[in-house]
């Protein structure tokens, strides 16, 4: 076996002598255990998901699902990008979604900011679908659609080369579709990206790169 355990391991002792699991001597991809959780992914709001090493290709269209679940107002959910302008994007920025898309004439947003009392940051599970289909973009919210005039109706291809970031992305690749560059902090679950007829999940655990990010729950409470 030369993979981890998806799991929580507690009071070990060898030869009579509990270890110390508080002061490690060196810790790699551990969290803390806790006594509910929720299926999706956690991200600590340090890090990033790499997904699709040799790079994710948008064109003219894409659907985009996801449920996600924070406490803050700021983060990253998604973003590809290109060595040019052309990129897509998806951010949370003071308690509002927006979806970016360049198709390379500019960049044009959709941005959804609940009503009311209503918060996005709660802690509660939302559902959140972003569509490009050639120059039109449109945003759905827990049910509720939000859609934006696109002045460049002549470009219509996100011509993108590069990884799916998820929950952030690092220092040194450039984002042309994302205006945060900070990490989110929360649960998502149920990442699938739809081109025509090809619909694809995305499992985190298979991401080629993981970093403060633990695939197999949310917590619930801690422990």
């Amino acid at each position: 076996v030369t993979h981890s355990i998806p799991a929580c391991i507690g009071s070990m002792t060898i030869n009579g002598k509990q270890l110390d699991n508080e002061s490690p001597v060196s810790i790699f991809a551990v969290n803390k255990c806790y006594e509910t959780v929720q299926d999706g992914t956690f991200f600590d709001g340090s890090g990033f998901a790499a997904l699709v090493r040799e790079g994710y290709k948008v064109r003219s269209d894409v659907n985009i699902t996801l449920e996600f679940r924070t406490t803050a107002a700021h983060g990253v959910l998604l973003g590809v990008s290109s060595a040019k302008v052309d990129a897509i994007g998806l951010e949370i920025v003071h308690g509002k979604v927006l979806f970016h898309v360049n198709n390379g004439a500019g960049r044009i947003t959709a941005s959804y900011e609940p009503r009311g009392t209503n918060s996005l940051c709660d802690g509660k599970w939302h559902k959140l679908q972003a569509n490009k289909s050639k120059h039109h973009i449109s945003l759905i919210i827990d049910g509720n659609l939000v859609h934006t005039d696109n002045p460049y109706a002549q470009s219509t291809s996100a011509d993108t080369n590069n990884p799916i970031y998820v929950g952030g992305y690092p220092a040194d690749v450039k984002q042309n579709c994302l205006t945060s560059k900070t990490s989110f902090r929360g649960c998502l679950r149920n990442l699938v990206l739809t081109k025509g007829q090809h619909t694809e999940l995305f499992d985190f655990s298979r991401a080629f790169d993981l970093r403060g990010v633990f695939p197999h729950s949310c917590p619930g409470a801690e422990h």
